[in-house]
C-alpha cells in the first residue's frame, strides 16, 4: 500500500497561472481544464487536482514523471484517478480524496492492492 498527501495555497496556484498562462497546459489534461472552466473559481479546482497529482505521485513514490500522465477525472461514484503514459498499470487501485475551502486545496492519495514501483 502507499499513501500520498499534498497541500497547496491556491492563491499560489493563481499567481502562477497569471504570470504563466502556458503552465495550465503543461500540468493539466484538456478534460481537467474544461471541468475547472466551469466552475466559479477555476484555480481553486486546478489546485485540489494539482494536489491529487502530487499525492499520487508521492503514494506511488514516483521521482520523475509527467503531469499530466495523472489525471483527476469525475466518475460516477466521484472523482477517480487516470494514469496515462509510462504510469498506465503502475496501480491496480488508486484511491483519492480532494478538499478545498477558500484559501487552501489538499489531497490524500491511497494505492491499494500490487502497484509497481
Amino acid at each position: 500500500m502507499g499513501v500520498g498527501i499534498d497541500l497547496l495555497e491556491i492563491e499560489r496556484l493563481e499567481r502562477a497561472l497569471e504570470r504563466r498562462p502556458k503552465l495550465a497546459e503543461r500540468l493539466f489534461t484538456e478534460r481537467e481544464r474544461a471541468y475547472a472552466a466551469g466552475k466559479g473559481r477555476a484555480a481553486q479546482h486546478l489546485a485540489a487536482g494539482f494536489c491529487a497529482k502530487e499525492a499520487v505521485a508521492k503514494a506511488l513514490r514516483l521521482e520523475a514523471w509527467r503531469w499530466r500522465d495523472i489525471e483527476v477525472v469525475g466518475e460516477a461514484e466521484g472523482i477517480g484517478i487516470a494514469l496515462h503514459g509510462a504510469l498506465e498499470g503502475r496501480a491496480a487501485e488508486v484511491q483519492i480524496s480532494l478538499t478545498h475551502s477558500r484559501g487552501m486545496a489538499g489531497a490524500v492519495a491511497v494505492i491499494a492492492g500490487d502497484y509497481v514501483v
